[in-house]
């Protein structure tokens, strides 16, 4: 059996022996919108979880600022924004009452090149004096909006708290402790304070293990601590609407939802899990993964994560994970530096950061792996896993490692795309 995977730009391949390969596991394809604008237009005459049409909600002179995903993401919503402030100006909004928030939670600014790739170059043109991004850490520009059951004291951004209107966009995809990005997550984490995104993602820690808490899944919402308190802390100052799209593999976009925060949300959601999950009825001794995009080992983690879930307990993953940018930010080799999941959950419990919980889930499940990655010694050597310098190589490694075990035919998953591929082990 001749294994090929992408890795950067080129295609790499090797001969796999003495395996049983269980399949190929990738996200299914669909077809991409012709016209994201129309679909944009469809969903605004139709808006999930809203009884009167949304146009009876705006008047001429409201204000309105719309949120944005930051540049650590993308949403392919500059595709869709044109139309939604056409639509604005038809219901009487100029253009000078219309601002965008760039919802960066707790990651740095998007810059002005980030911040037109963002909006779409046409567009930021016209808006740039009017495009802010969020500072999570500036108490004098948050408003406390109230407190969640959880505990979760909620601060916000107060330039969507002032205005007459807050439209949340974003796309719906999976996420590993949050269930799913968009909806909620464009108010909380995106244009939050601090101290509440602190204090919500606390909520994916095992109350006593060194791991993430049970409840806390990829693609769940209902009963994931970590997702119901977003919902609720946004629904403390719930916009007007949200726009959401899903996006394909490829990046191209493939539903566009608008609606109520959560009815709308869960739609598009319900799409993306169509698209991404995919269920298996066996774990496999190995799972060969590639995840040629990203740019660094955080990005990384989420192909590690998938790959790992369709994996037996003492089994292997080769990744392939180019990584060109490096680990992805001193706050993540920060954690990764203190060695072990017991005290970097330690440290997690005292200030909550989310380079931490992604150093925690890599310290999990790296050990498993064997990278073949542009990451040098040292750097691999701190997410716990070891370094190949080629697939046919780590493909020997991994035939020794079985054969050492007792394991005469290992069975083996490819997933080509890992960090487009949930994988829901249901035996």
């Amino acid at each position: 059996m001749i294994v090929s995977m992408k890795y950067g730009a080129d295609t790499v391949s090797a001969p796999l022996s003495q395996a049983r390969c269980l399949g190929v596991l990738s996200a299914t394809q669909r077809p991409a919108l012709a016209d994201a604008g129309a679909a944009l237009d469809a969903a605004l005459n139709a808006p999930i979880g809203l009884r009167a049409p949304l146009s009876e909600r705006f008047s001429p002179g409201d204000t309105v600022a719309i949120a944005v995903s930051d540049a650590s993401r993308h949403t392919g919503v500059d595709e869709a924004l044109p139309r939604l402030v056409s639509w604005l100006s038809e219901r009487g909004i100029s253009e000078q009452r219309i601002s965008f928030l760039v919802a960066t939670g707790v990651h740095r600014p998007a810059t002005s090149d980030e911040q037109a790739h963002i909006l779409g170059k046409s567009l930021y043109a016209r808006f740039r004096a009017r495009v802010h991004n969020h500072n999570a850490h500036d108490a004098a520009a948050l408003v406390a909006v109230g407190v969640t059951s959880r505990g979760t004291v909620v601060t916000l951004n107060q330039r969507a708290c002032d205005c007459d209107h807050l439209i949340l966009t974003g796309a719906a995809m999976p996420h590993y402790f949050a269930g799913f990005g968009g909806g909620r997550k464009a108010l909380v984490p995106g244009l939050a304070g601090a101290d509440t995104i602190a204090q919500n993602h606390a909520r994916s820690l095992h109350p006593t293990a060194p791991t993430l808490g049970p409840r806390v899944q990829i693609c769940v919402l209902d009963g994931n601590p970590v997702a119901e308190d977003l919902l609720e802390a946004a629904q403390l100052r719930p916009p007007t609407f949200i726009v959401n799209t899903v996006l394909g593999s490829n990046g191209s976009i493939i539903g566009v939802f608008a609606g109520e925060l959560n009815a709308a949300h869960r739609q598009a959601c319900s799409l993306a899990s169509e698209v991404y999950c995919v269920s298996v009825a066996e774990q496999a001794d190995l799972v060969i993964a590639a995840t040629s995009d990203a740019p660094n080992f955080i990005q990384c983690h989420k192909a590690l994560f998938n790959a790992y879930n369709a994996l037996k307990p003492n089994g292997r993953i080769i990744l392939l994970a180019p990584a060109s940018e490096g680990l992805g930010g001193d706050g993540f080799r920060r954690y990764l530096e203190m060695g072990d999941p017991e005290t970097v959950a330690a440290a997690l419990r005292k200030c909550p950061d989310i380079n931490g919980q992604t150093a925690l889930s890599t310290l999990e499940k790296a050990p498993q792996a064997i990278l073949i990655t542009e990451l040098n010694e040292q750097d691999t050597a701190l997410t716990g896993a070891s370094k190949s310098p080629s697939l046919e190589n780590a493909l020997q490694q991994v035939q020794r490692y079985f054969r050492d075990s007792g394991v005469s035919e290992p069975t083996c998953y490819l997933m080509p795309q890992a960090a487009y591929t949930v994988v829901r082990y249901e035996p």
